[in-house]
């Protein structure tokens, strides 16, 4: 693939038969502080699970997630970034590409701006978002190495900084899942961050999260890892949620910690923090990415994802993850294998059929968002959603998790005593302040479970049958491309369906908190949906920067 190629005629290629200052760095330093009173005024917030507990990690050195870039940082001043950020912000992946052929940017230069701006605002009292857990020791090295091998047949993902979910194992760093049980855990890369770095791509390091993928206490924050401590968003720090459980990721991306983020989703987990941070999320049909080297929750229902600022980046960085793994048996799954060239820069809405969901239209920014998209061309469908029963949906992740962890932790931490969720709820029991803090009643339930392996394959089934009814009952009956959603509304359906959805910024409500639109669609219909999605993003235009992080 040409790497510069004219903006307007990029085409991506997806889904063929293999998814192939002079200032110092001593001066900056991340300082404790008492936060009780910040806590008691939390109590006052009228969302139950915003009454937190505590906000920063109470086991972790903020300083020394910068700590092995100190050299690199005293000689990156304030003046430096400032020239830099007209370059970086807001720019996308083709433009950050065409800025490093023309020489005005190089893949060091993009490395330590991200660096340095994290440092930045993680650093400062007033505006940390606890977004970063770890970073690559090596980034920088690896970005000079890429300056001195780029050349113009390069992937567009080529010497970009990518942030993933500290539940995805990266060498060099921990793999947490925010939890202080999985400290040690130090395992090699998981197989999309190999497919990264075999395209030149960069791991800049690992964010925050619910911890252990918001299965694990009942009623908590979202965003709380003990680990990472409290995620806030950016677009309302204590006073919105971040969403969850790809806090981490959807906070640092909303706030360009990054080129672009990766996040994981059981159900909700992607679609969900790229909402409440005005991002494009794919939840990918399950299989299109390979979950080897992710800790779990459900082998049925987990898969990676990109969050993105624009449908473009969001394209390109689930097209170089992609590839059959022969340790997930998912991506082996059958599938349309027809390689679709998507013109996606041009597309448009005329022509597309889209689904609007009668019961939302009481929403102020869908109703506004289907006028303007009906305006643009758009064939609108009022439709009604069947309902379907999801009771059990709770019992298919307490035994797919059960004994998913198990599996993982043999094959990545098996040095450790930690071998199931037992062991994890004995091991919190003996600090459960600082490990529990929110109590550990959902890993509780998991061991209280009693349904078995063949009760669970019946569920599984019924669920499955009853929420594809559900969708294709509209989609067919209307001859739809995509149903339209808001946020992660239709998220549990959609993932015990295993429907694709697309999630990208709709406008802000009347608090100014982010509110997103969701594109659903059938198995691996992803290349449809963002084909849709770069109409609708052009549409819309809804994505403003969070002020205090311009």
């Amino acid at each position: 693939m040409k790497l510069f190629y004219p903006f307007l005629l990029l085409v991506i290629f997806i889904f063929n038969a293999c998814q192939q200052s002079g200032e110092t760095s001593n001066a900056v330093v991340w300082e404790p502080y008492d936060e009780s009173q910040e806590l008691e005024k939390q109590k006052e917030h009228e969302v139950k699970r915003m009454h937190f507990k505590l906000i920063q990690s109470k086991v972790s050195d903020r300083n020394a997630i910068w700590t092995p870039f100190e050299k690199d940082l005293a000689k990156f001043s304030e003046m430096r970034y400032q020239e830099l950020k007209p370059l970086i912000l807001g720019q996308n992946i083709i433009a950050l590409q065409n800025h490093i052929k023309t020489g005005a940017l190089t893949y060091e230069d993009l490395t330590l701006f991200f660096i340095y701006r994290i440092r930045k605002f993680e650093s400062n009292k007033d505006t940390y978002l606890n977004a970063i857990i770890s970073l690559n020791p090596e980034v920088v090295k690896q970005a000079r190495e890429r300056d001195m091998t780029k050349s113009g047949d390069d992937h567009l993902i080529f010497g970009m900084p990518i942030l993933f979910k500290d539940n995805i194992n990266a060498i060099d760093m921990p793999t947490t899942a925010g939890a202080i049980a999985l400290t040690d855990n130090k395992p090699g890369d998981a197989f999309i961050i190999q497919k990264l770095k075999n395209k030149g791509g960069l791991v800049l390091g690992k964010t925050n999260l619910s911890e252990w993928a918001y299965f694990f206490c009942k009623g908590c924050p979202v965003g709380y890892s003990a680990i990472g401590g409290q995620t806030l968003n950016p677009y309302g720090r204590k006073i919105f949620e971040t969403g969850g459980s790809s806090s981490g990721s959807g906070a640092a991306m909303a706030a360009n910690y990054a080129v672009a983020t990766v996040g994981t989703e059981t159900a909700g987990s992607i679609l969900s923090p790229s909402s409440k941070n005005s991002l494009v999320g794919l939840k990918p049909t399950v299989g299109v990415l390979s979950r080897s080297g992710i800790v779990p929750i459900s082998s049925t229902l987990d898969t990676p994802g990109p969050m993105t600022a624009n449908v473009v980046d969001n394209a390109i960085l689930l097209s170089v993850m992609q590839g059959r793994d022969e340790d997930d048996v998912a991506t082996y799954a059958k599938r349309d294998t027809k390689m679709r060239n998507l013109n996606i820069l041009n597309s448009s809405l005329k022509g597309m059929r889209l689904g609007v969901q009668e019961n939302f239209l009481k929403n102020k920014n869908y109703q506004a968002a289907v006028t303007q998209l009906e305006k643009a061309g758009a064939e609108l469908v009022t439709i009604s959603l069947d309902k379907i029963d999801l009771k059990g949906f709770v019992s298919l992740l307490n035994i797919d998790m059960k004994h998913d962890l198990p599996k993982y932790l043999q094959q990545h931490y098996d040095d450790s005593a930690i071998k199931g969720v037992q062991d994890v709820v004995d091991f919190n029991k003996k600090d459960s302040l600082i490990r529990m803090p929110y109590n550990q009643g959902i890993f509780d339930g998991i061991l209280a479970d009693t349904l078995t392996v063949e009760e669970l394959n019946i569920l599984k089934g019924k669920m499955k049958t009853s929420a594809r009814t559900a969708f294709n009952n509209a989609l067919d009956t209307h001859d739809l491309q995509a149903i339209l959603s808001i946020n992660n509304y239709n998220a549990a359906v959609a993932a015990v369906a295993i429907y694709p959805c697309l999630t990208l910024p709709m406008g802000y409500t009347e608090k100014n908190e982010p509110i997103g639109i969701t594109l659903i669609g059938k198995p691996f219909s992803e290349a449809l949906l963002y084909e849709i999605g770069i109409a609708v993003e052009n549409v819309l235009k809804a994505r403003k920067q969070p002020k205090d992080f311009e």
